[in-house]
């Protein structure tokens, strides 16, 4: 259905989203074309990133170039698993943050190849160690220095972790 000034709203998966080129494609549920993502309409709604794989709930427009997405209403991060080695070398495999609460923190450094990087909440310099597929769990894909970030932060086995990571404007907006 679309609306008066010419969007329609889409739910679909994110195909791939690359920071560093600025964009990424959306597979819409119902099918049709590839729906452009661009890095500004994501940071729109708070992020800088999203993971592969993740539920997205868009406006779309019709353009000369093709479907492109106007507005970010709502994302979910993928339904990923992970393996219970991989979950347990972490420290992941007996984490149980539902009551724990967020707390505001900044990225002091992630290195997305590396798989890992580190965060400080705010107001503490200890490092919180930040895991990759804990961000893959949260619905993204990279965190940039200095990025605003609410983590919930547990006991892990190698000391302070981040359990989950939430955009800070998303927090805001709930």
């Amino acid at each position: 259905m679309e609306d008066s000034d010419g969007t329609k709203r889409v739910a679909g998966q994110v195909k791939w989203f690359d920071p560093v080129k600025g964009f990424g494609f959306v597979v819409a549920d119902t099918g049709g074309p590839d729906i452009l993502l661009h890095a500004n309409v994501l940071r729109n709604f708070g992020q800088g990133s999203i993971a592969d794989g993740a539920i997205i709930d868009i406006s779309v427009q019709e353009t000369a170039r093709g479907v492109q997405a106007v507005e970010v209403h709502t994302i979910a991060p993928p339904k990923i698993e992970l393996e219970f080695e991989e979950s347990d070398s972490i420290g992941l495999a007996v984490v149980d943050d539902h009551d724990v609460e967020l707390e505001p923190a900044r990225v002091k450094w992630f290195d997305k190849t590396k798989g890992f990087g580190f965060a400080n909440v705010f107001g503490n310099n200890e490092d919180i160690f930040v895991h990759v597929e804990v961000l893959r769990k949260s619905g993204l894909a990279d965190l940039q220095p200095g990025e605003a970030i609410c983590l919930k932060v547990v006991d892990g086995q190698r000391g302070r972790m981040a359990s989950s990571v939430t955009s800070w404007d998303s927090v805001l907006k709930s």
